[in-house]
């Protein structure tokens, strides 16, 4: 221990440039570090303690990166929220989290203060407190007492509400604890230090998002932050800072193959060692195009924001293609049936993954931490199985997530905003296959008693979403069906209703 950790680091090397913002701004290691410790001081007169929580409402930036850097060395936990979610998602989130403090960006111009006296804007919003009357006239200085905080990140249930992910604070050293964290990174082969850049290319209120920025940047790699994802732009900006890392969706691949070939020659992409992708299924021929393209630096994995995983590197893949890989060193990989036995090697079965002393609970939801273990493994609902050479394939989804470009929706949520329709009857959502996303949103109505089926009736159950249910989880389009397949004791048939879209594809996911 002790040569990694951005606060060792930045001590070590004030003038580093370590993170680039959407603009271009370039922001000095020890400029960060002033402004991360200037925050701890201030919060902890605001009462806060190890252990307590803060929220972040905030764009991809050194924003959310200063809230990240005071709570993960002033022992908190700290929750980046989704800007795409509605007001009362948001409220309940930072009511969940018990957050003590409250960051939001004047880009959410409707955001609105939930902590009262605790309630921070950057730049100026209305009920919030500028950020500076915590930060001004504060020391610079390492504050007193530092002990390793943590992010709690939200991962959505299929009951509809979401719930944070949430881990035992260490009582490490926070530099330390972040030293802990690049274990991750190794695992790819990323080396530590400098001309090292990683590439933020999706919303940082992700998990993975969160975890491999932020341990690049522990790694004394360069962060530049992207703010609206862009093919081209991805391009120059891996040739200008000479990325050599990132963390991508399949979607990306998807948008960067359809640019025309004087744009994809058109850069130097030589930089590129560990591009790393995961999220959705990456249909097999879009990754062999992308090892043509960019060589053998794509990475693969599958994970979940409670732990444990696969790694697949560039020569595992090719030798089984479309595998997600096989169990990381410090996790492992339980394939079973409906009797929690595990199953013979290339037999679909639930996924149960485990991660060696990395224990986690669903906050305030001890039912739901229990449902999803078989004693210390853990399983999200995903179906796969193991080929004979321990290499993870995955099926299906048990618990019939939608995954989106990449994001997680839970039909279960939709359909119930859904049902408060008076015209509904009965409703239920799933993915239906998309080119670009990976999936769409699909829900079937069965309308109510009086209420006529076509166009009219689905832009008004659409309109009815606006203000209650993020944008992104609204259908893309509704069908009618005079009466929804259900079993006498009411389960509902989703399979039969999904498989006319799944129609001739290799596997419904």
């Amino acid at each position: 221990m002790g040569t990694l950790g951005f606060w060792r680091l930045a001590q070590a090397d004030p003038e580093w440039i370590a993170a680039v913002d959407p603009d271009g701004t370039e922001h000095r290691a020890g400029d960060l570090l002033a402004r991360a410790n200037q925050l701890v001081h201030g919060l902890r007169e605001l009462g806060l303690r190890p252990g307590d929580g803060i929220c972040g409402l905030v764009p991809n930036g050194v924003d959310g990166l200063v809230l990240y850097l005071a709570a993960l060395q002033a022992g908190w936990y700290y929750t980046p929220i989704n800007w795409h979610l509605a007001a009362p998602e948001i409220a309940y989130i930072v009511a969940d989290s018990e957050a003590k403090a409250f960051f939001a960006h004047s880009r959410f111009s409707d955001a609105e203060p939930l902590v009262e006296g605790g309630s921070f804007s950057f730049g100026d919003l209305p009920g919030f407190r500028p950020v500076e009357e915590l930060t001004e006239g504060r020391p610079s200085t390492a504050p007193q007492d530092r002990t390793a905080g943590a992010t709690m990140h939200y991962t959505s249930g299929t009951t509809g509400k979401p719930k944070g992910v949430r881990r035992k604070l260490s009582g490490l050293d926070p530099d330390d604890g972040a030293e802990l964290m690049t274990f991750l990174l190794s695992l790819f082969g990323i080396t530590p230090g400098r001309p090292n850049a990683h590439l933020v290319t999706s919303p940082n209120y992700h998990t993975a998002v969160t975890q491999f920025g932020g341990t690049a940047l522990h790694m004394g790699h360069t962060l530049v932050y992207m703010d609206k994802w862009d093919a081209e732009e991805t391009l120059r900006l891996c040739e200008r800072y000479r990325i050599t890392n990132s963390h991508l969706v399949p979607t990306h691949f998807k948008r960067l193959l359809s640019l025309p070939e004087e744009t994809r020659s058109k850069y130097d992409l030589s930089s590129l060692r560990w591009m790393i992708h995961a999220a959705a299924p990456c249909p097999v021929p879009v990754k062999w195009a992308m090892f043509e393209w960019w060589g053998d630096c794509i990475y693969e994995y599958y994970a979940a924001t409670e732990g444990g995983g696969t790694i697949a590197t560039p020569d595992g893949w090719k030798k089984h293609p479309g595998t997600v890989g096989t169990a990381w060193p410090i996790s492992e990989l339980l394939i079973v049936d409906d009797d929690g036995e595990p199953v013979p090697t290339g037999t679909p079965g639930t996924i149960y993954m485990k991660m060696m002393g990395v224990a986690f609970e669903y906050k305030g939801d001890p039912a739901k931490t229990a449902a999803g273990r078989l004693k210390d493994h853990f399983t999200v609902g995903d179906i796969g199985y193991l080929d004979e050479d321990g290499f993870l394939f995955l099926c299906d989804r048990k618990a019939d997530l939608i995954i989106s470009g990449g994001t997680n929706i839970y039909p279960a949520e939709i359909e119930n905003e859904i049902m408060i329709h008076p015209k509904v009857a009965d409703v239920a959502v799933f993915g239906i296959p998309d080119e670009e996303w990976g999936e769409q949103i699909k829900a079937v109505v069965e309308p109510a008693q009086g209420a006529t089926p076509g166009p009219e009736l689905a832009a008004e159950i659409l309109t009815s979403l606006e203000g209650r249910l993020a944008r992104m989880k609204w259908p893309k389009s509704i069908d009618f069906i005079e009466e929804m397949p259900r079993e006498p004791n009411g389960k509902l048939l989703k399979r039969k209703l999904r498989a006319p879209y799944w129609e001739g594809r290799d596997r419904a996911i």
